[in-house]
Formats: C-alpha cells, structure tokens, sequence
C-alpha cells in the first residue's frame, strides 16, 4: 500500500497544473486555505494604505489566483501614469483654395503636373480629367470613352527632366492590367502595354525619367524602360533569407528619389518590401503596415506608410534598418469629432520648398477626413478636412506651391492651401485653437 501511495504521488506531480488534481479531496482543501489567507491579506488594513486610497486617478490591475471553485480577482493598485503633454501647436493652418465638384465619377488618384499648373484625376469610369489648379476648370478629358469602364487607379507625370523632347506626357495604369502613355494637351494615347491576366494599382517614374515600374494584383513588380517601352526585370523574390517578397496584392511602390536603384512597396500582405534593382530582389522586408492605396512614401531615408487599420495608421520607418521610427497620433487632441477612426488609403510627404518632407497629408474611410500634419514640428496637426461623406482615396502635394488636393469617393476634387497663422497660437485657448484646425468642404 506505501509503494503504491508513493507511485501515485509521483505519478501526481507530473501532471499539467492547470487541471492537476481538481478531484481529489485534499488537493481542494490546499487551494481552499490558500484562497482564504489570499483573501484575508487583500483585506488586511496594511494594504490600503491611505497613500492608495487617496491616489483615487491611479491604475487598477487584477491579480487572478486560482480556487476550488474557480477564479476570483483581487485589485492592486499601482502608480498613477505621468499626465500627457498637451499636443505641439503648429505655426500653419489650412485654408480652402477650391473645389472640382462636377467630376461625375469617383476619383481613385490624383497628380500635380511637374510646373504645377495642372491636376490630373484617375476617375472610377477609367477616364482621366485634367483640371487647371488656378481656376479649377477642366481642361483637357482622356480616354472618356474607355471599352473595359474599369477605373484608373494610378498615374503620374513623366518628370521634366526625362530625356524625351515630348513634354505634358502622362503615365497611367488601369484595372484592366494596361499601362498606356497620354499627351495631355493632344489628347492622343502613345502607347499602350497589357499585362495579360493582371490588375494594376500603382505606377512610379525613376527620378530622371528613363524607367517606371507597375504592380497590382500578381504580387509582382516590373521594371519598364521608358524610351524602348520594354520590361527590363521583374521583382518578385527575395535576396537570400531577408526577404521572400510580397505574397498578396500591391497597392503602392515609389523609387527613391535620391538613388534610382531602390524600389520601396507596400500592400496586403503587411510587409514592405525594399528592393535593389541591381540584384533584382527584395534586400529588406520589416512587417506591419497594411497597405490598401498609394500610401508609401520616401522622404530622405526615412518611409512613411498609410495603413488601413484603426490603430497606429500613420508611421514612418528608417529605410536602412527597416527599425519604426514613430507612430504619429492621427488625433493629439482625441476630439469626439467622429465615433469611427480613420483607416488610411494615401499618405505622403510635401514636394515644395527647399525641405522636401515638411508635412504629411493623409486620409481615409471610417471616419472619411483628411488632415495635414507639421512633420517639422513634432507632427503638430495643421488642419482636419471635414464635412466628406465617403472616403479620402488620393492626395497629392504641389511640387512648386504650398498646397494639396484631396480626392476620393464623394466625386469631388478639394484643393487646400497651407498658410502661416497669424497671431501668436500658443495665446490661444484650447477649444479656440482646436476650432480653428476643422476646415469644412461646405
């Protein structure tokens, strides 16, 4: 009988302790007594000290033990968090330049001309309107009469210094998997590329002109010269063990500006991939931000990423350690303004002025709003665009004035100016000044 108690005994000890012994008498009788001196200590006077008592604003953990019959909690008071810091004031505002309200459909993108002058809309029906930024006409109309009727979703301008003499030429990609080339002020399409049994979401042009890349749907990047229209390499894997690519569809590349060799990219997958052009693969990868629209930037060596997702959307990343740099707060001063957040579809930085990368503009669904930010000055918030009833899908900086256009599901095209506030804002009170931030399309 001994031997046989004591085989048992071990046998008990071995057992997993979330669920060990939960039948036997006297296993329950242990936990009994241990909840019930647990118990008495949790009450004991010394614990609630007059210090904790009095620290009313301080945070409350529970502390889980087990018993017989379950688990009760008991409360430990800890130390009260530091106050947060009231939010930086920025020294801008923005102010309502116009609005492009006759575009009859929805706009999927939008592009400054490099001289500034002219605002190019992808439209949801395909077509592609031209609009002059001073008066906001519409100026020249392309591909109006589209046979797919499936939507531009991104273009740019070919920059001014490319090689080619032809000037006012237009970059764009489709839905449809085409890559074709405009001349605005003709009107005439100068070529087209298919990429067969693909959709195409995003375009960038190398800084000096002479190459552009596409990606969409097949989670594949490619690499077009510009002057022979040819494709001259496709990104699609990783260098060694860094990185396997991107496995899901991709919504945003941009080339760097500073070396024509680096491709950042962004998608569904959550990875934003680096790529080398002179390995043809992926050299870094970090994991993250969920990218749904042109929402990667490069300022420098520093990314920034739009995500779609409630929390930490908006962030900026170093390009050479793939290592988060900060997560800006979408909403510093946590007004009740909407009860949904904002879930990113573009993000980027200002063009204009000798500091590239000055402010950030960016915009969503959920809540359906834009807003500016003073990357300067600790990301102190310029002004909230309000009064949208669907989403931000674009926003696009001017490269030669302080201003940017907002685009979206609405069919409406808003173009803002950043101007200096006059008055001293740190005076100002703090409902004054979170007033004067909302400025409504109405």
């Amino acid at each position: 009988m001994a031997a046989f108690t004591a085989t048992k005994e071990v046998e008990r000890k071995v057992k997993p302790m979330s669920f060990a012994l939960m039948h036997e008498e006297d296993d329950e009788k242990i936990l009994a007594d241990r909840a019930a001196a647990a118990a008495a200590k949790i009450a004991d006077k010394s614990i609630a000290t007059t210090e904790e008592v009095a620290a009313e604003d301080s945070e409350e953990e529970p502390l889980h033990y087990g018993t017989s019959s379950g688990v009760k909690t008991a409360v430990v008071k800890t130390a009260p968090k530091p106050p947060t810091p009231p939010p930086t004031r920025s020294g801008f505002a923005l102010k309502k330049k116009l609005s492009i309200t006759d575009c009859p459909s929805e706009v999927f993108c939008v592009k400054h001309s490099p001289d500034g002058k002219l605002l190019a809309a992808g439209c949801g029906d395909g077509a592609i309107r031209v609009y002059s930024v001073a008066t906001g006409k519409l100026t020249y109309n392309l591909n109006v009469e589209s046979m797919t009727q499936l939507p531009t979703t991104a273009i740019r301008f070919r920059p001014a210094t490319g090689r080619s003499k032809t000037k006012n030429v237009l970059l764009a990609v489709n839905a449809d998997g085409s890559v074709d080339h405009w001349h605005i002020t003709s009107g005439r399409r100068l070529h087209t590329i298919t990429e067969e049994d693909n959709q195409l979401f995003c375009v960038d042009y190398r800084s000096d002109g002479s190459a552009f890349a596409a990606a969409g749907k097949d989670y594949k990047i490619r690499i077009y010269d510009e002057a022979t229209k040819t494709r001259t390499s496709v990104l699609s894997a990783g260098f060694g063990s860094r990185s396997s690519g991107h496995s899901n569809r991709i919504f945003s590349l941009k080339f760097k500006p500073t070396d024509s060799n680096i491709v950042v990219s962004g998608g569904w997958d959550k990875t934003v991939q680096v790529w080398d052009l002179r390995v043809e693969s992926a050299v870094r990868s970090f994991f993250g931000p969920h990218i749904a629209g042109d929402a990667i930037d490069i300022c420098g060596d520093e990314i920034l990423t739009g995500s779609w997702r409630p929390d930490e959307a908006l962030q900026t990343w170093d390009l050479g350690t793939g290592k988060p740099i900060e997560t800006i707060r979408w909403d510093p001063f946590q007004s009740a303004r909407s009860g949904s957040p904002c879930q990113l579809y573009a993000a980027q930085y200002s063009k204009f002025g000798p500091k590239a990368g000055r402010f950030i503009a960016a915009g969503g669904s959920g809540s359906n709003e834009a807003r500016v930010f003073d990357h300067s000055n600790a990301n102190a918030l310029v002004g909230v665009v309000t009064g949208l009833t669907r989403a931000v899908f674009t926003a696009d900086f001017s490269p030669t004035s302080r201003s940017v256009a907002f685009a979206g599901g609405n069919s409406a095209i808003h173009i803002f100016n950043v101007v200096s506030r006059t008055g001293d804002v740190a005076s100002m009170s703090e409902d004054d000044y979170r007033e004067s931030l909302d400025v409504s399309i109405r």
